[in-house]
């Protein structure tokens, strides 16, 4: 047995080396791993469950199996015993001893830190025309003279009542009640009707509100929206962290699991499909009625998250050419997806645009409408692969590009998902070089006299991604950073904040209860990761042959949330009138509820995805060329002049001839 182990926390992807037999609660402290705990390590409060991941994680090097921890301890078996509940496959951090390398899942209700999933309802005029419509119908009795059977009168009843003349019948689970619920309520009954064509429901008497579900599956987090399908009203909202994760933080990590660990797809599936349920319990709760109200969901996603939900093998996406099952959309019955709403309830899945592009944009095409405009619009879901769609009525073109998971705080040395006690925004003083900042959870700038007594409950545990972008940006706007990405060491006689880190510097933001500092490491990953997202968009610009934009839309919930000076200050996006790049805000999930609520929009964004032009990045020759100018700071180049009418941007430094990407090899970002 090896004297340490190798650990590594998921979702945080923390991780480090530890002697054998350490406790894991003791490793994720040291580490700074937001695992909760109330008794002290005692095995008393079981708030510190987590749950071990077993399979081989190739990008990790580890292979992790129920030997890499010391068998159940006396303590746990005592605490179950006691009448404490231990979920099946978890364990108690506290008492769980490492003995080889290992790969935990920290779930969210051991967090000490709930998540904040930043996905919310936008503000959007829909015409409400949902897919389910209620009819209620009085039925002819039967009688000796008549032999129709009770399904053909109600079909009459509703082709008399309601010019329903096209039915094909009803479900079987309609059948199999049918007759107990025209009895029970003297022939008086509501149907609900799917698309004009098919029974799914049946009440006794009088019932006017049914409910449909709007979800924006991403690969860090699943947003639901519970909408009143008579009214249009939004009712309920909930978000939870994807439960995959812990399979890999990034698309390409979950699909490589695949590929090293047969069925790694089916758990995968069973994952995401427990967690949508969990979700639809949460906000059916949250608005008072049952499961069994919801007759439809509308599902948005990126390519893997719609095969892995489907049950699809994830592989063929894994490598060029990046081949989709399929990409068409899907009316399925919500029951084939394992998902426990009503027994007739049905599920439509967005189309997908290509390979690497999927329904998620298409849901925020159908929401931004870029086709319906004269203005170049360039529309971005930022996320650990950004999806990209520009151009007008005219022409659209789209493209992904792998911008991994850096811009959500992995591969940041302080970096962190969003949650309460994350840097969010930073700002900082050219003449001085110091910093302030704020908090998610918490309304005062650090600066201010309040900040300490209001951060009582969280501190400060880390920063976020939007906290990132700021923080890089305003080292850049300060001199800190020059335009190659270069921390600029001579400063550190100016402020005691630029410290030596190796052999080269670090920016210290904060080192009090914690320390964070944006290291060169760090900057280096945005830099990869805003060329990255900038070659792309330059890809497509070259494709319609333009060299401006009139208005950029950032989606997603980190595009919600950056601030677009600074995003432009850093050069992931380019030069635009600052007046016209904006946030869509959960643009995917605006889309899937308007196919919820208006079922022509399904047959206007299919058609619209069939006619985007799709541009693969892994085959244009430009794109390295692109990603090389792109890694200056905001770019080698290229101009930005409205940019710099509205921000004093520094001069270019000398070393700014020599990128980063050219005084060395420099590979291309692989696929997030």
């Amino acid at each position: 047995m090896p004297d340490e182990a190798f650990v590594l926390f998921m979702p945080s992807g923390r991780r480090g080396r530890f002697p054998v037999g350490t406790p894991l609660l003791q490793a994720a402290r040291s580490l700074g791993v937001d695992v909760d705990s109330v008794c002290g390590g005692r095995a008393l409060c079981g708030r510190c469950q987590i749950l071990l991941c077993e399979g081989e994680f190739a990008k990790h090097g580890i292979s992790s199996t129920t030997a890499s921890l010391a068998p159940q301890s006396d303590d746990e078996r005592r605490f179950v015993a006691q009448g404490g509940y231990l979920a099946p496959g978890r364990r108690l951090a506290c008492s769980a001893l490492v003995r080889g390398d290992v790969v935990i899942d920290v779930p969210p209700d051991s967090q000490v830190h709930r998540q904040v999933v930043r996905k919310r309802a936008e503000v959007h005029d829909i015409e409400l025309d949902p897919a389910i419509r209620l009819y209620y119908i009085e039925v002819q009795q039967p009688d000796m003279h008549d032999p129709a059977g009770d399904l053909r009168r109600v079909l009459e009843a509703l082709e008399f009542e309601w010019g329903l003349s096209d039915l094909d019948g009803c479900d079987l689970y309609v059948l199999t009640r049918l007759q107990k619920t025209l009895r029970e309520a003297n022939w008086c009954l509501t149907a609900a009707v799917y698309e004009g064509r098919r029974i799914v429901a049946v009440w006794p008497g009088l019932r006017d509100r049914v409910y449909g579900l709007a979800l924006d599956l991403g690969s860090t987090t699943i947003a639901a929206h519970l909408c009143d399908l008579s009214t249009g009203d939004v009712v309920a909202a909930g978000g939870a962290m994807n439960p995959q994760i812990r399979f890999g933080e990034d698309l390409m990590s979950r699909v490589s699991y695949v590929m090293m660990n047969p069925g790694g797809d089916a758990e995968m599936t069973r994952a995401v499909r427990g967690a949508i349920n969990a979700l639809a319990a949460e906000v059916t709760a949250q608005a008072g009625i049952d499961l069994v109200d919801v007759l439809e969901v509308t599902l948005v996603g990126n390519p893997v998250m719609h095969h892995l939900l489907l049950g699809v093998d994830p592989v063929e996406l894994g490598g060029a050419p990046f081949a989709l099952a399929t990409d068409c959309a899907l009316r399925l019955s919500a029951s084939e997806l394992d998902l426990t709403l009503n027994p007739g309830a049905r599920a439509y899945v967005l189309p997908c645009i290509a390979g690497h592009v999927g329904a998620d944009m298409a849901g925020v095409v159908l929401s931004e409408q870029p086709h319906l405009t004269d203005a170049m619009t360039l529309v971005v879901d930022v996320g650990t692969n950004a999806e990209i769609v520009l151009g007008n009525r005219q022409r659209l073109v789209a493209c992904s590009s792998p911008t991994g998971p850096a811009f959500e705080g992995a591969q940041i040395s302080g970096g962190q998902r969003a949650a309460p006690g994350a840097i969010e925004r930073v700002r900082i003083d050219p003449n001085t070089l110091e910093p302030r900042f704020k908090i998610i959870g918490c309304e005062h700038w650090s600066d201010e006299p309040d900040f300490e007594s209001a951060i009582s409950a969280t501190g400060v545990s880390g920063i976020c991604g939007s906290g990132i972008i700021e923080v890089i940006a305003e080292m850049y706007l300060a001199g800190i950073i020059r335009s190659d990405g270069v921390i600029d060491g001579s400063l550190a006689s100016r402020n005691a904040r630029i410290i030596e880190d190796g052999r080269t510097f670090a920016y210290s933001l904060y080192a009090d209860t914690a320390d964070i500092r944006i290291t060169q490491n760090d900057v280096r990953a945005i830099q990869l990761a805003k060329a990255a997202l900038y070659a792309g968009v330059r890809l497509l610009m070259d494709r319609l042959r333009i060299d401006a934009v009139d208005r950029i839309r950032l989606a997603g919930a980190f595009g919600s949330h950056i601030d677009v000076k600074y995003a432009m200050v850093l050069g992931l996006i380019p030069d635009c009138d600052l007046n016209y790049v904006t946030s869509a805000g959960n643009a995917a999930g605006t889309g899937a509820r308007i196919t919820l609520l208006d079922r022509r929009a399904r047959d206007e964004i299919e058609a619209v995805v069939r006619r985007i032009e799709k541009v693969e990045t892994a085959l244009e020759a430009r794109f390295q060329a692109h990603f090389v100018e792109a890694m200056a700071i905001p770019h080698k180049s290229a101009s930005f002049e409205h940019l710099a009418r509205a921000v004093p941007l520094p001069a270019p430094s000398l070393a700014a001839a020599a990128t980063p990407a050219t005084t060395g090899r420099r590979r291309r970002p692989r696929r997030a």
